[in-house]
């Protein structure tokens, strides 16, 4: 395993990680949780990414449980949560950061997750109506407080971003170090764009999401919607909607190319992600064994990816917009 400093902090990151977005609950019980996280683990992975909202609660409760079960070293593990679209329907407890909602969230994520302290935490989305600056102090104050080691923010604008930093740069308060954006071969234009000021002068550190397009590059989808997968769970129906002519031609494009490299589309696809030094970490999600081991393996692929290859690979993607 590779392991990379999360931004410009101190902290080290296995260039890959684990995600419990979509699996758990909906895909795995405790008890397959337990061997994928046992896998990760062994691997060399030590981030595991979750969300307040994953499953409305229960992906933070499976990965607590599975944790306790585990017995690992706390230090040798990080754990990353996110906290916006809220569990309940009231006016200050869903879609907001405003600071009740933020200094009350993240005790229910502890709990959730049977920890003391997450190593980072995460602002999942913008909020538009609340001051940044209330935002920032109050993630400042879960960090000083010792429930968080670091804090993020996750798809937000360059701007927002930027924003957060001077107003935490300006009174010397804890300041965000990584976006967690979505990024692969079809999603680009922010991290490689939008996002280069940020990353070059304030050191954020990415942890992408998605490197498989919610599997489309995995090449499953080629011949159809296997009954096991993403797109068929109720209430995903949006990864259908994505599963467009043009997207699986494209895939088919990309196949000679891992196949000359003696790969999978989907190692590619990862191992492309990995090229990218701005990219602290790739989060991986799989509801298999024997698939996250494929996608472990896009790290003996990543050395492979000479400039050609990057340029035929370019060549078959176009701009990725």
């Amino acid at each position: 395993m590779e392991y990379r400093r999360l931004g410009r902090t101190g902290i080290k990151v296995s260039a890959l990680s684990f995600g419990s977005w979509v699996t758990f609950n909906n895909q795995l019980d405790s008890n397959q949780c337990d061997r994928m996280l046992a896998l990760a683990y062994e691997a060399g992975i030590n981030f595991f990414d979750n969300a307040e909202v994953y499953a409305k609660g229960e992906s933070e409760r499976l990965m607590g449980e599975s944790l306790k079960r585990l017995g690992w070293r706390r230090s040798s593990y990080l754990i990353a949560t996110k906290l916006f679209w809220g569990l309940h329907d009231g006016p200050n407890e869903k879609n907001t950061l405003n600071r009740k909602y933020l200094l009350e969230g993240i005790n229910g994520c502890l709990q959730r997750l049977q920890l003391d302290h997450v190593d980072l935490l995460l602002c999942h989305r913008p909020d538009p109506e609340t001051p940044i600056e209330e935002t920032v102090w109050a993630m400042h104050d879960i960090v000083t407080q010792g429930k968080a080691v670091y804090w993020g923010t996750s798809e937000w604008s360059a701007e927002e971003i930027a924003r957060a930093h001077e107003i935490a740069e300006r009174h010397h308060l804890h300041k965000p170090v990584a976006e967690q954006p979505q990024y692969n071969l079809f999603a680009r234009a922010r991290v490689e764009g939008e996002y280069r000021r940020i990353i070059n002068e304030l050191g954020i550190g990415l942890t992408t999401w998605s490197p498989l397009a919610s599997g489309l590059l995995s090449g499953k989808y080629q011949g159809g919607i296997p009954a096991d997968s993403r797109a068929a769970l109720p209430g995903f129906e949006w990864i259908r909607d994505r599963i467009t002519p043009d997207k699986l031609a494209v895939v088919d494009a990309l196949l000679p190319i891992a196949r000359d490299l003696s790969c999978s589309v989907s190692q590619l696809a990862i191992a492309w992600c990995l090229r990218n030094r701005a990219v602290s970490t790739v989060l991986l999600g799989a509801t298999r064994e024997e698939q996250l081991q494929e996608n472990l393996g896009a790290l003996v692929v990543l050395p492979k990816l000479t400039d050609e290859v990057m340029a035929a690979i370019a060549d078959v993607v176009g701009d990725g917009k």
